[in-house]
């Protein structure tokens, strides 16, 4: 089955096709460094990173950009409540994305351009605009003229009359229509700045994706991604920019993410109800988050709540123990035969373990019946560690299959096959010792003083395992 991407541009599914055989170029919108991001920002950076990942699966070599948008009202706003330069912080709410980033298991983008450390690269493509005919200067402002791009509105479908006669308030009376949008903004007294042939001033927010991409990937992208709300204007206004400046494609295929809902309802700030990562990151193991996230598919709403995430932590769990019990057991030389080949039978399971989750994915990424697949293989693997004598061969190839859909997704714990602390080793030995002279008291105590080491003990066929929490 080939790789199928809906696309919002066509409305339709569509099989994937990169513009150069084993590479794509993947552009999504980054976060405005304002604050710390919420489980919203979360959304598109874990479901676009799922993409990434699952394209390098396919042998593709993904060049991936996500930017950040570090000078814009809110920034300045947040500046000067803060008492401090629009730069330092930007740098500041950049670094606790990154923390967030790594905390959620998602690693960095190929790149994450600044849009002010690519003020000329911008400053040269509104000129540019402007050349042409698509942009013209008003007061030190720079607007587009929607006007002369005839397929303004094709993205989001809106049409560009009906956008007309719904503006109502707040039109810029020095614009052609009201639809323009603007490219460059003249800065206001005492705001950071930077010279341009229009005088001082700032880019506005949706020339910058344009340039940027353009400079890091070219005139086309094989990916655009994004959140719905991005949709429109935003994307919008970057397909008249980019395409109006180069005659190409912006993107052969874009892709945008639903909403999160808190609780049945929408996040938004006049709820209040926005839920931060870092404070998320504090109550569930990042695994759970994930899980919550790719449990919907992507393009749907995906409602986030205290209960759903109970649910999350569960169904981590149960991956997480079949992951660690298979990883005990190829760890130890206890019930393994020396057959080197894997049995038919389960070679068999797997094979269809692995085509289910496959087929998932490649039917428009959809992880949520991809997840399925997992569950199918948990089933799987403590059926398997149920038997006294399991060949070496079947342990690896069941674990291996895990490794590949987990590397994907990352929703279950990898447990690592490493000895326990002296300490604890030394302790765990005393527990035994102290239960087969029946001195519970002594037992208890060193079990309550594991727990509180994050360590959780078992009784399996094979003898007491340990396990983190």
């Amino acid at each position: 089955m080939a790789l199928q991407i809906y696309n919002t541009l066509t409305r339709t599914k569509e099989n994937f096709v990169p513009q150069e055989p084993g590479k794509v170029k993947m552009y999504v919108c980054g976060p405005t460094v304002y604050g710390y991001i919420h489980i919203g920002n979360a959304r598109p950076a874990i479901f676009f990173d799922v993409v990434r990942s699952y394209l390098e699966n396919q042998k593709y070599d993904v060049n991936y950009v996500v930017n950040f948008t570090d000078v814009d009202d809110k920034l300045i706003r947040k500046a000067e409540e803060m008492k401090l330069p629009v730069p330092e912080v930007a740098s500041m709410f950049i670094e606790a994305f990154y923390a967030d980033l790594e905390g959620l298991r998602i690693p960095r983008a190929t790149a994450n351009p600044r849009v002010t450390e690519n003020m000329e690269t911008i400053i040269n493509f509104i000129h540019e605009l402007e050349r042409k005919g698509f942009a013209y200067e008003k007061g030190g402002d720079v607007f587009f003229r929607t006007s002369k791009f005839a397929d303004y509105g094709k993205l989001s479908g809106q049409n560009i009359e009906e956008l007309q006669f719904g503006i109502r308030i707040d039109v810029d009376a020095r614009k052609e229509s009201p639809v323009d949008f603007v490219l460059w903004k003249a800065a206001k007294p005492g705001e950071i700045h930077w010279e341009s042939p229009w005088g001082q001033g700032r880019p506005g927010w949706h020339i910058e994706c344009s340039a940027m991409s353009r400079l890091l990937l070219g005139d086309t992208l094989d990916i655009h991604g994004g959140g719905q709300d991005l949709e429109f204007p935003h994307h919008e206004c970057e397909v008249a920019q980019s395409e109006a400046m180069t005659g190409k494609p912006l993107a052969n295929y874009w892709m945008h993410n639903g909403y999160v809902n808190i609780d049945g309802e929408k996040m938004s700030k006049s709820l209040g109800n926005g839920v931060l990562v870092k404070d998320l990151l504090t109550q569930y193991r990042p695994e759970a988050i994930r899980y919550a996230i790719l449990s919907t598919h992507y393009r749907n709403q995906v409602n986030f709540s205290a209960e759903i995430m109970a649910q999350a932590e569960r169904s981590v769990e149960r991956i997480s123990n079949a992951a660690s019990n298979l990883l005990y057991r190829l760890s130890s030389a206890e019930g393994q035969s020396s057959e080197l080949r894997i049995s038919e039978p389960l070679e068999q399971k797997l094979a269809g373990i692995s085509a289910a989750f496959h087929t998932k994915m490649q039917d428009d990424f959809n992880t949520a019946d991809a997840i399925t697949a997992m569950f199918d293989w948990a089933s799987e693997v403590n059926s398997l560690l149920q038997q006294s004598d399991v060949s070496l061969a079947d342990l690896e190839a069941a674990y291996q299959l895990f490794k590949e859909m987990n590397g994907v997704l990352r929703i279950a714990v990898e447990a690592e096959a490493e000895l326990l602390d002296n300490e604890i080793e030394v302790l765990i030995a005393e527990r035994t010792e102290a239960r087969k002279s029946k001195n519970w008291a002594r037992a208890d105590e060193i079990r309550d003083l594991l727990d509180a080491q994050g360590i959780i003990l078992e009784d399996t066929p094979q003898g007491m395992r340990w396990r983190r929490k």
